[in-house]
């Protein structure tokens, strides 16, 4: 077959058939819905339009939103086009580089502090967000210099970042952001063609600009230094398309809200095929983002034909999150990344146990102290002290032995086991940006606590279970693809991005379909110590710090041993395959038994190993009572603020411990980088 046939047949295949798939979809798309409608009467309200219900339920709600999904997932999937080829990053997109979360939470501060500010659906705003979102990205990962791996690792913690702060501003002004949840996880609903007219402009004259410089995008990427020779200005055409992949981003959010992985999927569908010329590249990749946008949407409302409205956000989730993983599996085959990881605590201050334990040991009982003395009328020892010793009112001894004193040590111990689980994660995979939340545990965990309450509808006494059972299973999805990816530290971190974005799909299709309240759907998936007591305390946590700490401390030289690399391991008589397994498999039950008692709380099983390594050193005996001690101050820390900062009002504590680790996360980055 010669190669004018050959690129005949790949045209027709990508235009043709995306096209013929595209009228099949919207078709599809407009017969579903809460009453069927014939094909002929479909076919008439196109065609022939009369005044009649059946037609305006078709010219006016469903053709409208299969319209807007087509120009919502053209405009993303372009807007990924972009970045990718201007970040020289195979991974970039509007979702992995935090776009999506700077415009979703830009839009949320506007609606809650300067509702008059919503100007056009919130355009201006929404662009600003991005716009600034990606700056910080590209500055915090190195800019020019930045890796692949570094760039989407920093969209992942500004992602964490601004849902985080996203998620206070819900919980406590949920009456103004009524209606933004759902939104916010990205769904195609539309009550008439507003949408549609509003946001077409804008889509239009971002594609004429973007076509326009399809030849100096090829250009870029035969590298800055050969397309200055060429007689580009690389500065001007990388400024000018990232404002209009931004203004694509933005629009869409503005409309249908952050629905991610479309710009990740549709443009290396394209680049698959073969096209390498950004102007088919551009092209191909609006028609193929606008079908997987459709088609995503579709299978949101088979899975849920009560019609409910699951987001249509969660479902690209589920499909982008295995061609993420997919993708970082590629880039690892077929090119060489950096092998090394943020590492911290190399430069100890090497301080003995003997000094540490106790200074920890009295800053536990001091922050555990101050914990039951403070409530909503402010800091009263003295009252609380009485209390505590019998000698106050009934009621101060109820509230301080009854709720405040449970719930120090619920959140003690959930901190203890969660900074211990990290710290095993770190030595078995030798990665120091290892923790129970970035490599997916802690998603696989919720998804497991949420399908025994929600979908299997058993007692509370089995929640415990499913946690372990989710988190086991994401635990022997981690190390599969952990073996492909032979353990590489930051590679491993990506897949980790993967896999909790899966995770999180399907928390929020069981959170919608659950029918739960927005601001305790947020708490809980946030991760919270409010209500906790002694029933959590004996169910979830005692028995992993009285069963699995022991063993971990009579093994956990074993991970010093792990360290040196698999090849002076087995040459010392370790058996590294069942080492590894063992001790992650422990760390895994740790991490559910937390996710049990209190949701998913991140960041714990990062800073705390980390920090213990600044005091002690690296050896592992040592770091493991530190780690522990560390975790459980930091968790009980966050929970008193979260009880005090803002009282009445509470803060989930997960969200204060990731406000505090996204950017010691970021920092760490910095560092190596610098």
């Amino acid at each position: 077959m010669n190669t004018t046939m050959k690129n005949t047949i790949m045209a027709v295949s990508t235009f043709g058939g995306g096209a013929a798939l595209l009228c099949l979809l919207t078709f599809i798309h407009i017969n579903q819905g809460n009453v069927d409608l014939p094909f002929a009467t479909v076919m008439d309200a196109l065609l022939r339009p009369e005044n009649t219900l059946e037609h305006h339920t078709v010219r006016t709600l469903r053709l409208p939103r299969a319209v807007m999904g087509i120009l919502a997932g053209g405009a993303l999937a372009v807007s990924g086009v972009i970045l990718q080829t201007v970040t020289k990053n195979p991974l970039s997109s509007a979702s992995t580089l935090g776009i999506h979360s700077g415009t979703y939470f830009a839009v949320v501060v506007t609606t809650i502090f300067l509702p008059s500010a919503l100007v056009g659906n919130g355009i201006v705003t929404a662009f600003l967000g991005g716009l600034l979102t990606f700056g910080f990205v590209y500055v915090l990962s190195g800019g020019g210099d930045a890796t692949p791996v570094r760039m989407v690792l920093a969209g992942m913690i500004i992602t964490f970042l601004f849902s985080s702060l996203t998620s206070v501003l819900q919980i406590f002004y949920e009456n103004e952001t009524r209606g933004i949840f759902l939104w916010g996880s990205g769904t195609l609903v539309q009550n008439d063609w507003g949408g549609v007219t509003f946001s077409l402009p804008f889509i239009g004259v971002c594609m004429l600009i973007v076509l326009a410089f399809a030849g100096k995008l090829d250009t870029l990427t035969l590298g800055d230094d050969v397309a200055t020779a060429l007689g580009q200005n690389v500065r001007n055409v990388k400024f000018i398309t990232i404002l209009a992949a931004v203004l694509l981003t933005s629009v869409t959010v503005s409309i249908v809200g952050p629905i991610g992985f479309v710009g990740l999927v549709a443009p290396h569908l394209i680049k698959l095929i073969g096209y390498r010329s950004h102007l088919l590249l551009i092209l191909g990749s609006f028609l193929w983002g606008g079908n997987v946008l459709l088609l995503a949407d579709v299978l949101a409302r088979i899975i849920d034909p009560s019609f409910s409205e699951l987001p249509v956000g969660a479902i690209t989730a589920l499909v982008g999150s295995p061609w993420l993983i997919w993708l970082v599996l590629r880039m690892k085959r077929n090119s060489s990344q950096e092998n090394g990881a943020v590492m911290a605590g190399r430069n100890s201050i090497g301080l003995s146990l003997g000094r540490v334990l106790p200074v920890l040991i009295a800053l536990i009982i001091v922050t555990v102290g101050v914990s039951l003395v403070s409530g909503n009328y402010g800091f009263e020892p003295l009252v609380g002290f009485r209390a505590f010793f019998g000698e106050g009112s009934t009621f101060m001894q109820d509230m301080i032995l009854n709720l405040r004193l449970p719930r120090a040590l619920v959140a003690l111990f959930s901190g203890a086991v969660l900074a211990l689980s990290g710290l095993i994660f770190q030595g078995v995979l030798r990665n120091p940006l290892a923790d129970p939340s970035v490599i997916g545990i802690t998603s696989g965990a919720g998804v497991g606590a949420l399908m025994t309450m929600y979908w299997f509808s058993v007692s509370a006494v089995w929640i415990p279970v499913g946690a372990m059972a989710g988190a086991v299973i994401f635990f022997f999805i981690v190390m599969a693809l952990g073996a492909k990816a032979e353990f590489q530290p930051t590679v491993l971190a990506l897949l980790g991005i993967g896999i909790s974005a899966f995770g999180s799909a399907l928390i929020q299709i069981m959170v919608v379909q659950a029918d739960l309240g927005v601001a305790s759907a947020l708490t809980w998936l946030s991760g919270t110590t409010y209500a906790k007591g002694w029933e959590e305390l004996i169910q979830y946590l005692i028995w992993p710090v009285l069963l699995l700490v022991p063993v971990l401390a009579f093994s956990i030289k074993t991970l010093d041993v792990l360290g040196l690399g698999d090849d002076t391991a087995k040459g010392l008589g370790l058996r590294v395959v069942n080492v590894r397994f063992q001790m992650a498999l422990m760390a895994t039950l740790m991490a559910a038994s937390s996710v049990a008692a209190v949701g998913s709380i991140g960041f714990v099983g990062l800073i705390a190993p980390h920090l213990a390594r600044l005091l002690v050193g690296s050896a592992n005996q040592k770091l493991l009572p530190v780690t522990m001690l560390i975790g459980g101050v930091l968790l009980v820390a966050a929970d008193l603020f979260s009880r005090t900062l803002l009282a009445p009002n509470e803060i989930p504590s997960g969200i204060l411990v990731a406000i505090i680790g996204a950017p010691y996360f970021l920092w760490l980055m910095k560092r190596k980088a610098a």
